[in-house]
């Protein structure tokens, strides 16, 4: 009998033709439309104190961004040990040195029996420890850079996470932006940030008396690369280089460079300010005036061009468009009228998981097997067509098929 080869998309194709994706497989309309802001906006997140354990992500499939109650990452140390403060891309891996005991060496897999024939795994770690561990830990991903606030008391004193009081911060679903609000020593400062949809860039606005009193600036910091879950290593800061290698009126750009590979960060604001040198892989965005500060931070492998860096009312429009899009296509189920007391939690992970899911797992590759303890794991090839048949009826049509292949 001749066998035939059935395709991912074939495959993910007959699935959401009998109606197991998007439950349309009876061919009627629903008697009554799902008011669909409704139903996503009343699983709004909203945060009153840091939550190491829960903080809040924007992203776009490609380029994720994770803050802290700030609305950025000013206080990473408290969630290091937690849930990290990552902002992280497809393309942003590092890669160690191999080591000079590793020169020349090769990997022996371990043979098992398949009906009656020897195939190698990569799996045997006896006696080839150093090697099994530089292999499986390379290349990893990589934190691309810290983005945050240098907040200054009266004194002059750089503020702590215990001085941030009255707490506000919320993820508008609907639009993609995360509002927060909170206070230093009575002083108010709000700030709305978004990713856009279409490019690794972070719009940040930032309104404040703090900025025009010279208390409240942006810090950028690189670090160099670890296989660790942060994703970074803070200490070894003599292993890689970082340089502002462009800076005019409203523009700078930063490359960093650590072992082979590089990336850099374009910054395009609004207003009069400077981007100056803190410490060693450190910088600062200060502003010179007013109260208000609005910039974008723009990711890339290489140093991007003057006019791909989009400003930040549009990287703020792209996101409310993006966003509504997102949540007026597709499949939606609404449980407001259960009589079952676990209704309105099903509900609200059911919500918030497509829009993690949006964020973090519709890329150009497939997510990866745990990367939240393993962030050099690999996709997990046995679970791919369950994972992309589970997104292919249910979201935007575009964020089908990025990696899905014949």
């Amino acid at each position: 009998m001749k066998s035939s080869r059935v395709t991912r998309r074939e495959f993910i194709g007959s699935l959401a033709a009998a109606g197991v994706l998007a439950g349309t497989g009876s061919g009627r309309a629903a008697p009554n439309r799902i008011d669909r802001f409704a139903l996503v906006s009343r699983h709004n997140p909203v945060l009153r104190k840091f939550e190491p354990l829960s903080p809040l992500s924007l992203g776009n499939g490609e380029f994720a961004f994770t803050c802290d109650v700030t609305g950025l990452q000013t206080f990473p140390d408290l969630y290091k040990d937690a849930m990290p403060l990552c902002t992280m891309s497809q393309w942003g891996w590092h890669t160690n040195p191999l080591p000079a005991s590793l020169k020349g060496k090769t990997f022996k897999p371990t043979e098992y029996d398949s009906y009656g024939r020897k195939v190698p795994y990569i799996t045997g770690k006896s006696g080839q420890e150093e090697l099994y561990d530089y292999l499986r830990e390379n290349p990893h991903r990589l934190h691309l850079g810290r983005v945050g606030f240098r907040l200054l008391k009266a004194d002059g004193i750089e503020a702590e996470a215990g001085d941030i009081t009255e707490i506000d911060q919320r993820l508008d679903l609907w639009t993609g932006i995360i509002q927060s609000a909170f206070t230093v020593q009575g002083d108010r400062i709000i700030v709305r940030t978004a990713v856009h949809p279409n490019f690794d860039a972070l719009g940040v606005s930032v309104e404040s008396e703090l900025l025009r009193a010279g208390r409240l600036s942006l810090r950028i910091a690189f670090p160099y690369g670890s296989p660790t879950v942060q994703a970074a290593d803070w200490n070894s800061t003599d292993k890689h280089t970082s340089e502002i290698a462009v800076s005019f009126t409203g523009r700078a750009l930063i490359h960093h460079k650590l072992d082979q590979d590089e990336n850099a960060i374009g910054i395009r604001w609004t207003g009069r300010g400077k981007l100056v040198a803190e410490s060693q892989h450190h910088y600062l965005l200060i502003p010179t005036n007013g109260n208000r500060l609005d910039v974008t931070f723009s990711f890339s492998p290489a140093p991007p061009l003057q006019g791909s860096i989009p400003n930040t009312a549009a990287t703020f429009a792209a996101s409310e468009l993006h966003w509504k899009e997102f949540w007026t296509r597709g499949a939606a189920i609404e449980l407001a009228e259960s009589k079952d007391p676990r209704a309105k939690e099903l509900e609200r992970r059911i919500v918030l998981s497509q829009y993690l899911t949006a964020i973090q797992c519709s890329g150009s590759t497939p997510p990866q097997d745990r990367p939240d303890r393993r962030p050099f794991a690999a996709f997990p090839h046995a679970l791919f067509h369950w994972s992309a048949a589970r997104r292919a009826g249910a979201r935007v049509p575009r964020l089908r098929s990025k990696d899905i292949r014949e």
